[in-house]
């Protein structure tokens, strides 16, 4: 009779090291089962835009590849997620499943119907944080409620001790699959990829999914750009930012990891400790916006902040449309675009000047600019792209104000001031001098024909003046902060 295994089943923690499920499950000596189930049919679980299915692909590869080089190998399959498990731990007879817990709500019905399911089984079924520092439910106010401002909350995580990452397991024994189970697939059966057209070049130029991925990225973050980090971090033409968000989305490294590294890294000199708080308290950003779903879960579709039920969005396919492309005439704001379409990310700063256009230059529902990085990011995360979309409207917790309207020229000016980001991603004006590259409208006519940019021909003029725009924005929150009828 075969050895009762342990099922270690993966969803957005795609790695061996820090994983508390999977060290368990070794730990116990039994075999270990390490299944990724593609489920697309629960109830209220968001699907993955294709963006991050390409990057899922890798992540799945990537992770096998690992597990086999340890003895073990990932199975997958694919359907509602609360029916498969169940079904293969019947027919493996394992003593149990382990996984990480998930925070979203949708994801917790799942997980508490099926932990159900085992349990009447006799089965253990085990769930660890290995996602966030913190979990959402351990940090609360004076008062025993959600934090709801991200200084105090960033103070209570600083204060709380963060466990020390796991290591990865040197050695897993592979359970055999079971003849009477559900048939395994191959990766390449979840048809993740684009194929007609293939337009993931850019991503496969840009980026390298997977654990080594991830510590490569860490690595290389801390040793030649964390010192500079808090002056560098909101120029986009420099490569001065981690880039670990899309590794963090899918839990090729876990946030325990990248803490402890960059403490190290203080600790010994090799890096500025003020960077690296500056550094880590955007994590703490990506913990806020966790907190902030689990006690809001409807955070995607629904305003934080009621009044803004009330605010009179428009109604603009035209303008949402020249906003995907890249097409504004505002070129910072299109070169983020443009930037997001080729490689699957967009530099943060210039996110918060192409959300802030969208929302109160065009009056355009957040909902729909959220829906649009969640299709096209790499690290599209069901927490952080609502939280932040929320933040930049006005709507959310702890939200920058909604009369803080972004001007694109103004911003663009101070956060690449020679135009070597727009110069990179829109070529239109690569030969647009710096006084006009983030207001070409404003050139002299003979010096756009010198430098070849023909407005409303090669490259737009403004699809909306800037002033006209940010007084209607203005008159729209004053209606909704008055309570005046739309």
């Amino acid at each position: 009779m075969l050895e009762s295994p342990v099922i270690v089943w993966l969803r957005d923690d795609l790695r061996l090291a820090d994983h508390p499920a999977l060290h368990e499950a070794v730990a116990s000596g039994a075999p270990v089962l390490c299944l990724y189930v593609r489920d697309e049919e629960s109830a209220g679980v968001r699907a993955l835009g294709g963006a991050a299915r390409w990057w899922l692909h890798h992540a799945l590869a990537a992770l096998d590849d690992s597990l086999r080089a340890a003895g073990g190998r990932l199975d997958i399959l694919r359907g509602p997620a609360a029916s498969l498990v169940p079904a293969l731990a019947e027919a493996a007879g394992a003593r149990g499943v382990f996984w990480t817990r998930r925070y979203g709500a949708a994801e917790i019905a799942v997980d508490s119907a099926i932990k159900a399911t085992l349990v009447a089984q006799g089965r253990e079924a085990k769930s660890f944080n290995g996602q966030l520092l913190a979990e959402p439910f351990a940090l609360k106010t004076k008062s025993g409620g959600p934090y709801r401002v991200f200084t105090p909350f960033w103070r209570a995580l600083s204060a709380t001790p963060i466990p020390a990452p796991l290591p990865a397991p040197a050695r897993l024994r592979r359970a055999a699959w079971p003849a009477n189970a559900p048939a395994r697939l191959d990766l390449a059966d979840l048809r993740l990829l684009p194929e007609r057209p293939d337009w993931a070049g850019g991503l496969r130029a840009a980026w390298r999914p997977g654990e080594a991925g991830a510590r490569a990225a860490l690595q290389a973050f801390l040793s030649d750009r964390a010192t500079t980090y808090p002056a560098d971090r909101d120029r986009p033409a420099l490569p001065a930012t981690s880039r670990l968000s899309p590794h963090l989305r899918f839990g090729e490294i876990s946030p325990r990891a990248v803490w402890h590294a960059a403490r190290h890294a203080a600790a010994t000199g090799e890096v500025d400790a003020a960077a690296i708080d500056k550094f880590l308290s955007e994590l703490g950003w990506r913990d806020f916006s966790w907190h902030l779903l689990f006690h809001n879960p409807d955070l995607a579709t629904r305003n934080v902040d009621a009044r803004f039920d009330a605010f009179p969005w428009r109604d603009d396919p035209a303008g949402l449309a020249a906003w995907r492309r890249g097409q504004t005439g505002y070129p910072i704001v299109d070169a983020g675009m443009r930037e997001l379409w080729t490689t699957g990310y967009m530099h943060n700063r210039v996110r918060m000047i192409a959300a802030s256009f969208l929302i109160k230059h065009l009056l355009v529902d957040w909902r729909q600019g959220e829906n649009w990085f969640q299709d096209t990011l790499c690290d599209a995360d069901p927490a952080s792209n609502p939280a932040s979309w929320q933040w930049v409207a006005g709507s959310g917790a702890d939200a920058a104000p909604y009369f803080r309207i972004f001007n694109p020229i103004l911003q663009g000016e101070k956060f690449d001031a020679a135009g070597d980001y727009v110069r990179r991603w829109v070529p239109e004006l690569t030969r647009t001098p710096a006084a006009f590259i983030h207001k070409p409208w404003t050139a002299p006519r003979a010096m756009l024909d010198k430098a070849g940019v023909r407005l409303g021909v090669n490259y737009p003029a403004p699809i909306v003046d800037h002033a006209a725009a940010r007084a209607r924005a203005l008159s729209a929150w004053r209606m909704i902060s008055s309570g005046e009828s739309p």
